[in-house]
């Protein structure tokens, strides 16, 4: 028999032997496997979001009906109204809502930008620098936020009526930094880690001073977590109830989810569950915004912060 004859074609050398039907049967229940995994995450993610939208959903829905709808035991308005919007927009309850929301967007912004500078400046010596009790700071920081709110306001309550700070701005400002700030050095402390320590030896060995260095090679590498940790910082603060309603007496400082416990309805007879849930609405919007923007950076900003480099 000639070399001719006998010679393997280079394709077919090349090619891998054919699967058998064991293996054939293996990739297949592999990806029965695969698939079946994905179905049940995404009906789990579907219970999940309808288990937490639900209560939204209803609120809105609540928001859109006419007083004689709210006891009719339907989930959706049978003739959709704004009248409730109108009532906190343009109506006798404009002027305590609309103060409110005034009083919550300020006092939550100074909130958030102390504790988010401070909270910098903290974790930034923790992560970086080695001195005595150092753990005792997040330990302590931990401590205060695991302490309940409620317990805080009568003392709070009295210092506040003695220093002239009870119905004010920084009233709120203070007591809101006892709750975002331990949280905040915690998450910033965590980020602060994961950023290389070479990067600012080099600022420094290039003639940088520390102060420098830090401003110009670790907080622009900082921001993603900075940022994440102002956003975690404005709803804490956004969402309070307790210290708005304990330490303010009038509209001069009262923030929105205190303001809403004083709606009331065209009479005495009238429940205002359809204005409060408007008002529920619209305080939402802005965190739903501020998710639904950032949302590329929050997610950059926790993740950075949790998965060690």
């Amino acid at each position: 028999m000639s070399v001719e004859a006998t010679r393997v074609p280079a394709g077919r050398a090349a090619r891998e032997p054919d699967p058998t039907a064991e293996e054939l049967e293996g990739q297949k229940t592999a990806n029965r496997a695969k698939r079946n995994t994905a179905i049940g995450w995404w009906v789990l993610t579907v219970i999940v979001a309808v288990w937490c939208l639900f209560p939204v959903a209803s609120i809105l829905a609540t928001s859109f009906k006419t007083p004689g709808d709210l006891s009719n035991g339907q989930f959706l308005p049978t003739t959709p109204s704004t009248v409730n919007y109108e009532e906190i927009l343009v109506g006798d309850s404009r002027q305590l809502f609309l103060t409110a929301l005034w009083n919550s967007i300020g006092i939550s912004v100074i909130a958030t930008a102390i504790a988010v500078v401070l909270a910098t400046l903290c974790a930034y010596a923790i992560a970086r620098l080695d001195f005595p009790g150092k753990k005792v700071v997040l330990t302590v920081s931990l401590m205060v936020s695991m302490f309940p709110v409620i317990s805080l306001v009568t003392p709070l309550f009295n210092m506040w009526r003695t220093l002239g700070l009870y119905d004010t701005w920084p009233g709120l400002i203070i007591p809101y930094l006892s709750l975002t700030l331990p949280i905040s050095i915690w998450t910033l402390t965590a980020f602060f880690q994961q950023i290389p320590w070479e990067l600012e030896q080099a600022a420094q060995v290039d003639g940088a001073t520390p102060l420098q260095a830090f401003r110009k090679a670790i907080v622009p590498l900082a921001l993603p977590g900075v940022f994440t940790t102002a956003i975690i910082a404005f709803f804490i603060a956004w969402n309070d109830f307790v210290y708005g309603i304990s330490l303010t007496s009038t509209e001069a400082a009262r923030p929105v989810p205190a303001a809403l416990a004083f709606f009331t309805g065209a009479s005495q007879f009238e429940s205002p569950t359809g204005a409060i849930s408007a008002a529920a609405i619209i305080v939402t919007i802005p965190v739903v915004l501020l998710v639904m923007l950032f949302q590329k950076q929050i997610v950059a900003g926790l993740t950075s912060g949790a998965v060690k480099g």
